[in-house]
């Protein structure tokens, strides 16, 4: 039996607007957090999904995790569904890795995303 397994982070950031920059840098830095609070190696990566908002199209977040040197981690964007009254600007993900098999994931939602996981003190 193997000592590591497969596992999903989540995480969440708003822009602080529907521009490239801002896409690209909240992007940046909930990828940044969830790598540090992981401890995770980009040749631990299995992929990783983004969904914005329907009010987010200046930019893919997956430009950021490029910029970060994700090169050979399969990334894809996609669009959140829209409900009435949810949060605006939202950049979402799900990242898959390995991990040993004790691993805890530490899942990260910033600034005024971290009401969308309120349950989850631990993605603080």
């Amino acid at each position: 039996m193997s000592d590591e397994r497969v596992f999903a982070l989540r995480g969440a950031v708003q822009a602080a607007a529907n521009e490239r920059a801002a896409i690209l840098e909240a992007t940046d830095a909930l990828l940044r957090e969830l790598i540090d609070r992981n401890g995770l190696a980009p040749e631990r990566m299995i992929s990783c999904v983004f969904t914005c908002t329907g009010d987010l199209d200046a930019e893919f977040p997956a430009v950021a995790a490029r910029n970060l040197g994700l090169d050979a981690v399969p990334l894809l964007c996609a669009r959140e569904i829209e409900v009435p009254g949810a949060m605006d600007r939202v950049i979402r993900t799900m990242l898959h890795y390995y991990a040993p098999a004790d691993h805890v994931p530490a899942h990260a939602y910033l600034g005024a995303a971290a009401d969308l996981r309120s349950d989850l003190k631990s993605a603080q």
